[in-house]
């Protein structure tokens, strides 16, 4: 009976697999659909620009998304590139 537990136990192995995004696909989407494609990249960040971007093309008569497209663009861009950077890739 001593022998009983003669091999530990072993614990599975768990593989995550994650697929990177390429940062050219999220400039593109971005570029065409602002805080829509953004969502590519970064849902959150994609939800935060509509609501930001709706704000300033109330109070400006549309003319603010002239500067916040470009901030859309090179937020997807950024958080495209530190997705794949937390990935190792």
């Amino acid at each position: 009976m001593e022998n009983q537990n003669q091999y530990p136990l072993q614990q599975p192995q768990i593989i995550i697999v994650k697929s990177g995004k390429s940062v050219g696909v999220a400039i593109l989407l971005s570029f065409l659909l602002g805080p829509l494609g953004m969502l590519y990249s970064t849902i959150s960040g994609g939800i935060i620009m509509m609501v930001v971007c709706g704000i300033v093309a109330i109070f400006t008569l549309g003319f603010g998304l002239f500067f916040m497209w470009p901030i859309c663009i090179i937020w997807a861009a950024i958080a495209a590139s530190n997705h794949n950077k937390k990935l190792g890739l």
